[in-house]
C-alpha cells in the first residue's frame, strides 16, 4: 500500500497548479496528521499580513509560522502573540537579527527596482555551523489580464571556523499564475512552478565587523542572479514552447514552407558541425 504522504504529493502534482492551495487544504482536512509534512513540502502562493506595530505588509510562509501565528520581519514579533517561552526559541537575536534587518532593507530596494510594487520579506535563523533563511517576493496584477508571481528563495550558509569564506546553498522556486478573461478569448489560464538550486563558496570581509555585511551582499547577489536566470527560463519554457505548439497547429506560413526552412536550418547546422 502506498505511503499516504507520497500519495498526497503525487496527487498534487497531477492537479491544476492554480488550485494547489485549495487542493492542499482539502487534503489536510482529509488527513490532518499530514498537515505539518505537507505544509513544509508543498510550495503554494504566498499570503501577506499587515504588521500591527509598524503598519507594513509582510509575507507568510512555513518558515515564519508557529501554529496560526506569523512573525513580522519588521517588528520581530509574532501576530497574534505566542507564549513567551516559545517566542524565545523562534525569534532571532544578535548577529542573525542584525543580518535579517539588513537583508530586508536590501530586498525592499530590489523589489522596488524590479517589481515596482508587491511585497518582500526575509527571515533568518541560527544553525550550529552558520545560519539559514528565506527571501520572499510576491507581486499580483488584476484586471482583464490577471497575474501572480511568487518567489521563494531558501538558503543555507555554512561558516568554516578560522576561514574568511562561507558555503552558500540556495534553492529557489518561482510560482507563476497568468490569466486572461475577455469577450475576444473568453478565458485563458497558464500556471505552474519552476525550482532550481545552486551552491557557491564566497569570500567574507577581513575584519569581524565586515563579516555580517559580506553575508548580506553575497545573499543579495545570489538571489538576484537566480531570479534573473529563472525569469529567462520561464519565458523560454512557458511562452517559447506555447508559441512553438501554436505554430505547429496553425502556422502563418504554409506548413510545407516551414518544414523546408527547418530542414535547411538543420542542414546548415550539420555542415557547421563537420
Amino acid at each position: 500500500m502506498a505511503d499516504p504522504f507520497d500519495a498526497a504529493l503525487d496527487l498534487l502534482r497531477r492537479l491544476p497548479p492554480s488550485s494547489t492551495q485549495q487542493n492542499l487544504s482539502n487534503l489536510i482536512s482529509l488527513r490532518p496528521d499530514l498537515e505539518e509534512d505537507l505544509l513544509s513540502s508543498v510550495d503554494v502562493a504566498l499570503t501577506s499580513k499587515r504588521c500591527k506595530k509598524t503598519g507594513r505588509d509582510f509575507l507568510c510562509c512555513d518558515y515564519n509560522r508557529d501554529g496560526t501565528s506569523y512573525r513580522s520581519p519588521w517588528s520581530n514579533e509574532f501576530e497574534p502573540p505566542i507564549e513567551p517561552e516559545d517566542a524565545a526559541d523562534l525569534i532571532p537575536g544578535g548577529r542573525v537579527r542584525r543580518m535579517e534587518e539588513a537583508v530586508n532593507a536590501g530586498v525592499d530596494v530590489y523589489r522596488e527596482l524590479y517589481y515596482e510594487g508587491g511585497v518582500s520579506s526575509a527571515y533568518l535563523w541560527a544553525l550550529d555551523e552558520g545560519f539559514a533563511g528565506v527571501v520572499l517576493f510576491k507581486k499580483t496584477a488584476a484586471g482583464v489580464g490577471k497575474g501572480g508571481w511568487d518567489s521563494i528563495h531558501v538558503l543555507e550558509v555554512t561558516e568554516a571556523a578560522g576561514k574568511r569564506s562561507a558555503h552558500y546553498k540556495l534553492t529557489s522556486t518561482v510560482i507563476l499564475d497568468l490569466g486572461l478573461s475577455s469577450a475576444a478569448v473568453d478565458s485563458l489560464e497558464l500556471a505552474g512552478n519552476l525550482t532550481r538550486q545552486t551552491q557557491s563558496d564566497l569570500q567574507l570581509g577581513l575584519r569581524d565587523s565586515e563579516v555580517e555585511q559580506s553575508h548580506v551582499v553575497n545573499i543579495g547577489r545570489m538571489v538576484e542572479d537566480m531570479e534573473t536566470r529563472m525569469r529567462n527560463l520561464l519565458q523560454e519554457v512557458y511562452f517559447g514552447k506555447a508559441k512553438d505548439v501554436v505554430g505547429d497547429l496553425r502556422s502563418i506560413q504554409p506548413l510545407s514552407e516551414v518544414g523546408r526552412e527547418r530542414e535547411a536550418h538543420k542542414d546548415v547546422i550539420n555542415k557547421m558541425g563537420r
